[in-house]
């Protein structure tokens, strides 16, 4: 079965910097698209960063925080630099292969920015 395990989140000051990494069983090279979604508390879960053929990024982060694949620890790493309040929640990872609709979801690390 697929499964996909977030980690990396934690406390952060203001302005501050996390790495977050996503594993996922076998490889992420059996995953055509690979996405970082989060929630706030009392919000919907949005997009936050994906990669397939190409990187997009949603409107708030960019310029902030960049999508990579680490060929070497099999991840796919969200780096989220100048981190504010509004940045906390839960972030997911996520993946998706082009020839099923199945969508896989992490159970998700909890990123917290203090003012």
């Amino acid at each position: 079965q697929v499964q996909l395990v977030e980690s990396g989140g934690g406390l952060v000051q203001a302005g501050g910097s996390l790495r977050l990494s996503c594993a996922a069983s076998g490889s992420i090279f059996g995953f055509d698209y690979m996405g970082w979604y989060r929630q706030a508390p009392g919000k919907e879960r949005e997009l936050v960063a994906a990669i397939g053929r190409g990187t997009n990024y949603a409107d708030p982060v960019k310029g902030r925080f960049t999508i990579s694949r680490d060929n070497a620890k099999n991840t796919v790493d969200l780096q989220m630099n100048s981190l504010r309040p509004e940045d906390t929640a839960v972030y997911y990872c996520n993946a998706k292969r082009d020839y099923e609709d199945r969508i896989y979801w992490g159970r998700g690390t909890q990123v917290t920015v203090s003012s």
